[in-house]
């Protein structure tokens, strides 16, 4: 069976609405990270300084075939405060990647990202999916940490794998959840206090 990316969609619980990524978020997440380079320092583009550029980063997401990306909207200030996308997996069926994923740091370490990956995984599976990839670059340990939190299992290093936007080498470390591991995992982080 091979799979097709999902389609974009509204999702949401208490904590954020996922929206399919538009033009108008672009205020809102230039406010919440533009310009910041602690907030891009692991993403494959360069550090957006005005909200053309980041504009500009957010449409060739939104016009490429290969992601759907989403305006990740905090429910309590109604604003967006990053994004997050779904992206294809060649070679992996009934498979999808959760990436291209930043926040602005008012929410880190809040229940921002979990509420997040609690949707996107959960749609996922819903959808038929087998499976969740999950990557980030082998220096990123925040977000290596953040995976492994939501359930990832590390599967492995894909060694020079992408050029950094600085131009070095980047090793990539890749997390996987597959369908029958999910329900335990979802289990505790709803059960987290």
């Amino acid at each position: 069976m091979t799979a097709t990316l999902p389609q974009p969609v509204v999702l949401e619980n208490d904590v954020v609405r996922l929206e399919p990524l538009a033009l108008a978020h672009v205020p809102d997440l230039f406010a919440a990270g533009g310009g910041d380079d602690e907030v891009w320092r692991w993403l494959p583009v360069a550090t957006p300084r005005t909200e053309e550029e980041l504009g500009k980063t957010a449409l060739a997401l939104v016009h490429d075939d290969q992601h759907v990306p989403f305006a990740v909207v905090a429910k309590e200030s109604g604003r967006a405060v990053g994004w997050t996308t779904y992206a294809d997996v060649p070679g992996f069926e009934a498979s999808v990647e959760i990436g291209w994923t930043w926040y602005g740091r008012a929410v880190w370490r809040t229940a921002v990202n979990t509420a997040c990956k609690l949707l996107l995984v959960d749609h996922a599976f819903d959808l038929g999916l087998n499976r969740v990839l999950l990557k980030t670059d082998v220096l990123n340990t925040r977000s290596q940490n953040a995976i492994r939190r939501i359930g990832g299992v590390h599967e492995g290093t894909l060694r020079r794998h992408r050029r950094r936007p600085d131009g070095t080498w980047r090793d990539t470390v890749v997390f996987g959840i597959l369908e029958e591991e999910w329900p335990e995992h979802r289990a505790r982080l709803l059960n987290r206090p």
